[in-house]
């Protein structure tokens, strides 16, 4: 199989870190990497949770789940800024 370079930056302290952890398993640091592509590739998705630090995503996951619930999820970007501008004018409160 033919092999390829990935380069990538990150913190040095991180890396440090990542380095002593895989070490810690008895592995490399590209041999970690290559495990976690391989796990992305075969499972099709992220082998876990990835969060955010603030409740913005939550909030815009609530709104998104109201549209679909409200029959609006379809909305162009005209009927979305007409709204906007209705809802700014206090018009059809």
């Amino acid at each position: 199989m033919a092999q390829s370079t990935y380069s990538i930056r990150m913190d040095s302290e991180l890396k440090k870190d990542f380095d002593s952890i895989c070490e810690d398993f008895g592995m490399s640091s590209t041999t970690a990497i290559n495990v976690f592509a391989k796990t992305v590739v075969r499972e099709r998705c992220i082998p876990f949770e990835i969060k955010s630090g603030n409740r913005g995503m939550e909030a815009f996951n609530a709104l998104r789940e109201s549209a679909r619930k409200n029959g609006i999820q379809d909305m162009s970007i005209d009927e979305i800024d007409e709204e906007i501008s209705r809802a700014r004018k206090g018009i059809g409160r």
